[in-house]
C-alpha cells in the first residue's frame, strides 16, 4: 500500500480551502494534505507537480471533486489515464462514479463469454460498458471546464451591463474608479452646495444628489482637491 494524499486547490488566496481539507480528512483520516492557490485551467501547478513527483504505484490521491484536479477537460483526462497507467488510485469524493477503481472494474467483462455464437454479442455489450465508463470520465471533466467557462462568460456579461449603465470598468494604475452616478453627484454638489457655488446645506445637498453621508463628504474632499488643481495646476506635478 502506498501513501494516501489529499489534494486541495483554490483559484485565489482569498478563497477558503478548509472545507476541501475537512471533507478529505473525514473520508481518509490518514491522508497527507497538499494544497495550493492556483488556477485549475492549467495542470502545470507548483504543488501539483511536487505531489506527482512523490507518487508511486499503489499511491492514492483524493480530491474533493473533479474540478479540484482540473478545469481543462483534455488535460485532465490525459493526466487521469497517465496516473492510472502508473498504478495510482484516483478518488473523487463528489463524483465516485469516475473513481479509477470504478473505471477499472468496467474494464473487466461484465458478461462472461460462453464459447458460443452469442459471444460476439457479449463482446459488443462488454465493449459498450468500457466506452461508457470512459465517456463518464470525459463528461465529468468537461462539466468542470464548462463551469469556469460559464463563470467567465457571466463576468464578461456583467461588465458589459455595468458599462451600459454608465459604470467605467477597469482601472489605469494610479486612477480612481469613476461612475456616472459619482460624476453627476459631484456636479450637483459643486453647483448647489453653500461651500462652493450654491446656497444649499449639506443635508439638502445629500438629498438632492441622492447619496449617503459618507459618499457626500468624500465627494466634497475630491471637489476641493480638484478646485485646487484647477487654480494651481503646477501643484499636480509637484512632489514633497
Amino acid at each position: 500500500m502506498g501513501n494516501i494524499y489529499g489534494y486541495c486547490r483554490i483559484s485565489r488566496k482569498t478563497q477558503k480551502i478548509e472545507r476541501q481539507e475537512s471533507n478529505i480528512k473525514a473520508a481518509y483520516p490518514d491522508a497527507i494534505i497538499c494544497k495550493e492557490a492556483y488556477t485549475g485551467t492549467k495542470m502545470d501547478r507548483p504543488e501539483w507537480n511536487r505531489l506527482r513527483s512523490k507518487l508511486r504505484p499503489g499511491s492514492t490521491i483524493v480530491f474533493d471533486s473533479v474540478s479540484r484536479m482540473s478545469r481543462n477537460a483534455d488535460e485532465g483526462i490525459s493526466v487521469y489515464f497517465e496516473l492510472l497507467d502508473q498504478g495510482v488510485t484516483l478518488v473523487f469524493l463528489k463524483e465516485h462514479y469516475i473513481d479509477s477503481e470504478v473505471y477499472k472494474s468496467n474494464l473487466h467483462d461484465r458478461i462472461q463469454l460462453t464459447g458460443t455464437d452469442e459471444d460476439e454479442i457479449f463482446k459488443g455489450i462488454n465493449n459498450y460498458f468500457r466506452k461508457l465508463a470512459e465517456r463518464q470520465i470525459r463528461i465529468a471533466f468537461e462539466q468542470a471546464e464548462k463551469e469556469v467557462t460559464d463563470l467567465h462568460q457571466r463576468t464578461k456579461e456583467g461588465i458589459e451591463q455595468a458599462r451600459l449603465r454608465g459604470k467605467q470598468i477597469g482601472l489605469v494604475k494610479g486612477r480612481k474608479l469613476t461612475t456616472k452616478k459619482s460624476v453627476e453627484a459631484k456636479e450637483k454638489i459643486r453647483k448647489y452646495s453653500k461651500d462652493f457655488n450654491g446656497s444649499l446645506s449639506d443635508v439638502d445637498c445629500m438629498q438632492l444628489a441622492k447619496i449617503c453621508r459618507n459618499s457626500y463628504y468624500k465627494y466634497k474632499r475630491e471637489i476641493r482637491a480638484q478646485i485646487l488643481k484647477e487654480k494651481y495646476p503646477e501643484l499636480e506635478n509637484n512632489t514633497p
